[in-house]
């Protein structure tokens, strides 16, 4: 009969192996083992871990053989082969560079470019012990301006905000269209349950057209039945009368046509209004702001929430809008004016 005792301190070895544990098989392994060698026979350590009795005997095999780092070794690796150093380093670059849809992907270019076969779980393993995690990639613009156009927007933007004057205004301008309909997102729900969320037929919108001013986070807010030069210069009437002390007001947007419209030009012409625009294809320098703020509004108004009349849903935005207050803290954290600069490198 074999005899599978350990001493105390390898015992203390596989504890200390267990507590650090990077995923749960390999815990299972290492517990089998102190099991086994704290004089647990084969059958008990299987039936407490859910696991066969040739499995136990096969882990105590490897632990026997290669020690520890046998035990480890198996969740990344799907045969005895490792990779060296240099290897592990060619794979770290490329994975830098490109950018593949699963474990399995990596395996198989692994297994081209070294002759080393690796599992789909073990090339995870592998994943994460070299820094890597699964998730989407982040889209930025094809066509952003040079990084040097965007330095020159921050740069000039950091300028007008130190020189304003006191009761000048720096405001960003955008519209959003939400549908008379639930937002779905993310919730906690029972296991095994299905929540159910009421939603509503037909595409009926309201056009809501707006400015946040980041550094106090109050809004101008105006609905309109279609968002173009007339709902603009309206929009701009607001604004000139909740700033009625600045004797500057900038507004920044972005290029679309109705912003440049003939109508609009005349009425800047004798508007405290300085309208700015952002360079093309940089929602990095603007739009990211009010984006924020709008998709914090839909967060707040309808993220998994029905109404079942128009009228109770527009009355739910106006409140929002209303009660900016009641989000201050939340909004200080989020509209920030730190511009992130897109580098093609």
């Amino acid at each position: 009969m074999q005899d599978y005792h350990l001493n105390q301190q390898e015992l203390a070895e596989l504890r200390a192996a267990h507590r650090a544990a990077r995923n749960v098989r390999e815990a299972y392994r290492l517990n089998a083992v102190v099991l086994l060698g704290s004089g647990w026979s084969p059958s008990e350590v299987a039936a407490a871990l859910l696991i066969n009795d040739d499995t136990v005997r096969t882990h105590f095999k490897r632990y026997k053989e290669g020690g520890i780092a046998a035990l480890e070794r198996m969740n990344y690796v799907g045969s005895e082969a490792l990779l060296t150093a240099a290897q592990l380093a060619e794979l770290d670059a490329h994975l830098q560079q490109q950018l593949h849809p699963s474990a399995a992907a990596v395996a198989r270019w692994v297994e081209a470019r070294f002759g080393v076969r690796y599992t789909d779980s073990g090339m995870t393993a592998l994943l994460h012990r070299l820094g890597y995690r699964f998730k989407k990639p982040k889209l930025l613009p094809g066509k952003a301006p040079a990084p040097e156009v965007q330095e020159a927007f921050v740069a000039s933007y950091k300028k007008l905000k130190d020189n304003k004057g006191e009761h000048d205004a720096i405001l960003f301008m955008d519209a959003t269209h939400p549908q008379h309909n639930p937002v779905r997102a993310g919730g906690w729900i029972k296991r095994g349950r299905c929540f159910a969320l009421k939603s509503n037929t037909g595409r009926r919108r309201l056009n809501i057209n707006g400015v946040i001013d980041v550094e106090t986070q109050h809004a101008v807010i105006r609905y309109d039945d279609t968002i173009d030069a007339a709902s603009t210069i309206a929009l701009f009437s607001q604004v000139e009368a909740a700033y009625p002390k600045a004797a500057t007001i900038t507004v920044f947007c972005d290029n679309a046509r109705y912003y440049r419209s003939k109508a609009v030009r005349a009425y800047l012409e004798h508007s405290r209004i300085d309208l700015q625009f952002l360079p093309p294809y940089a929602p990095n320098l603007n739009l990211n702001l009010i984006e924020r703020f709008w998709k914090f509004f839909k967060r707040q108004v309808l993220y998994n929430r029905y109404y079942e009349t128009f009228t109770d849903y527009k009355a739910a935005c106006q409140q929002f809008f209303a009660d900016l207050d009641a989000h201050a803290e939340q909004l200080r954290s989020l509209l920030t004016d730190n511009f992130e600069i897109i580098r093609s490198d």
